[in-house]
């Protein structure tokens, strides 16, 4: 028997070879990577209206079958999304800010009501109106009807830049002046925000800086793919080599766009321009020049003031967090689930697999209503038309809970040595 066995084995055919290669993996695809994703958030008002009102909650994430690595999800997005979506034909507006800088606002209004709901939407690091997860969103949010304009940050859009100042994470101040202004424009219409990767530690600090501002103008908000701890993501992403391989495009396209502005080379400045495009890497391009060009100590202090996973308490709009467990961006433990689950306004929602701002599905993700999008138009549409107002009565419950709770709450900052929840705890 053992003879028989061996000569099979010996001469085992291509196409048997082949079948147990692919039966295999596809026990290893349903056991280890199709999961139903973790919903992170406080018992209470918010959990049971999104249990009740967000379908894609209840279902399992089924990542593309060929493309389940958290790298190749990431990358493999960007191309598919770039060669799926044609670019949109938005309606620009070029707004003046307070300082003389200038930023472009891409409304996208067609099919839609004048007087329907709005979303902002901010781009990632150096992301704009035509990126394509950016155009995913968009898509979305108009055939539910709802209306967009995308936040292009000063400098990105193909809007010169008028004053020697650029962006960065922890700074929420042009944000806060184009609410104000979308709000000033749409007085009476419901409005939501969305920040993807590092728009969302933007508008994430925002929130939580900007706390009863951003209460009066905006509805509900959602982030998407954001660096939880920008130290542990800074060093995640610093990882050989894939992960340094997507940091240096990164860091590429940072000193690409400094590069092009001869108002940021002056000598009275911190920063040496030539020493700065040089950078390798996001940190390197940090500490060379962001974090010089708005006042910091160092990179550390910068970092340290743009997290976000120490800040939920402060946030009093409803919102809600898409993040994978296996982002190259941002490591899993630095997720803050744990304080999302003390939390009266924040849900996180965890997919086992899904990358960076990936979250491909399908067995060939073509259809433009992908997973990112579904939940982005199904929180939307539930929130900002809401025809019973009952997210209206949700948010009031959950200002009442953040009310008694507010007390028990440590103001004081998480130490960075401190996690916020230990893998061997997720059931990833």
């Amino acid at each position: 028997m053992i003879t028989e066995l061996y000569a099979y084995l010996t001469n085992l055919p291509r196409w048997h070879i082949f079948a147990i290669f692919l039966v295999g993996y596809l026990i290893y695809y349903l056991i280890e990577v199709v999961k139903r994703p973790i919903l992170a958030v406080s018992n209470g008002p918010f959990k049971k209206y999104l249990r009740k009102n967000i379908p894609i909650l209840e279902m399992k994430f089924w990542p593309t079958f060929w493309c389940v690595e958290s790298r190749a999800q990431t990358v493999f997005a960007s191309i598919i999304r770039s060669n799926m979506m044609p670019n949109i034909d938005y309606r620009r507006e070029v707004l003046t800010l307070k300082d003389g800088g200038e930023v472009a606002l891409d409304w996208l209004e067609t099919d839609c009501d004048s007087e329907s709901p709005l979303i902002i939407i901010l781009p990632g690091l150096t992301g704009e109106s035509q990126a394509e997860y950016i155009k995913c969103l968009v898509m979305a949010a108009n055939r539910t009807g709802i209306r967009t304009v995308v936040f292009n940050n000063r400098g990105l859009g193909g809007v010169e830049l008028k004053t020697p100042r650029l962006y960065c994470a922890s700074n929420s101040e042009d944000l806060s002046e184009v609410i104000s202004h979308v709000k000033k424009l749409n007085p009476h219409i419901k409005i939501g925000a969305t920040g993807i990767s590092m728009g969302g530690l933007i508008l994430g600090n925002y929130l939580a800086n900007y706390g009863d501002e951003a209460k009066s103008i905006l509805t509900a908000a959602k982030i998407i793919s954001v660096p939880w701890d920008v130290n542990k993501g800074s060093d995640s992403i610093e990882q050989p080599y894939l992960n340094s391989m997507l940091g240096r495009h990164l860091a590429g396209s940072l000193c690409r766009t400094v590069r092009k502005y001869d108002i940021l080379r002056n000598e009275e400045f911190d920063w040496d321009m030539d020493v700065v495009l040089q950078s390798k890497t996001i940190k390197e391009f940090d500490s060379h020049f962001t974090s010089k060009h708005f006042g910091y100590k160092d990179v550390h202090s910068y970092y340290a003031q743009a997290t976000l996973h120490n800040k939920l308490h402060k946030i009093k709009v409803p919102l809600l967090c898409l993040s994978a467990a296996d982002d190259p961006f941002q490591p899993l433990d630095a997720i803050p689930i744990k304080a999302a689950e003390k939390s009266s306004h924040v849900a996180i929602l965890i997919t086992a697999r899904g990358g960076h701002i990936g979250f491909l599905e399908g067995w060939w993700p073509a259809n433009k209503d992908q997973y990112m999008g579904r939940l982005f138009s199904q929180f939307f549409s539930a929130a900002l038309f809401d025809p019973n107002n009952e997210f209206y009565r949700t948010s009031q419950l959950m200002m009442e809970l953040n009310l008694q709770t507010s007390t028990s709450v440590p103001t004081t900052p998480i130490s960075r040595s401190s996690s916020p929840i230990r893998k061997k705890s997720i059931p990833f």
